[in-house]
C-alpha cells in the first residue's frame, strides 16, 4: 500500500501526485490563457475544454490518493457536461457563421439576425 503522496500505476511503479496536479495547473493556466488571450470563437471553446480536463485531472488524482470513488464519479459527470457543452457552442457557433462572415467574438456582441 502506497503513502498518500504516491499514486500506484499498474505494475509500473508509482507516481508522484503532486506530477499530475501540476500538470493539471499547467493545462488550466494555457486554456485560460487561451480564452482571455484568443479572439477566435472555436480557440475559445477548445481552451474551455482544456480548462475543463485540467479539472478532471485534479478530480481523478485526488479520488485516487484518497481511494475514493465519488470523485471519479464527478469527474465522469464532468464530461458528460462537457461533451454537451461541445455540441451546443458548436451548433450556435455553425449557425451565426452560417448568418455572418465574422472571425472575432468582439463582433459577435448582438445576437439579432
Amino acid at each position: 500500500m502506497s503513502d498518500y503522496g504516491q499514486l500506484q500505476i499498474g505494475n509500473a511503479g508509482s507516481v508522484d501526485a503532486v506530477q499530475f496536479l501540476l500538470l493539471g495547473a499547467v493545462l488550466f493556466v494555457i486554456g485560460a490563457i487561451g480564452v482571455i488571450i484568443r479572439r477566435n470563437p472555436l480557440v475559445i471553446l477548445v481552451s474551455i475544454e482544456l480548462m475543463l480536463n485540467a479539472v478532471n485531472l485534479t478530480l481523478i488524482t485526488f479520488a485516487r490518493q484518497l481511494h475514493n470513488t465519488e470523485g471519479q464519479l464527478f469527474a465522469l459527470l464532468t464530461m458528460v457536461v462537457a461533451a454537451a457543452e461541445a455540441v451546443v457552442g458548436l451548433a450556435v457557433l455553425v449557425d451565426v457563421f452560417r448568418t455572418r462572415d465574422v472571425d472575432d467574438v468582439d463582433e459577435l456582441s448582438e445576437l439579432k439576425g
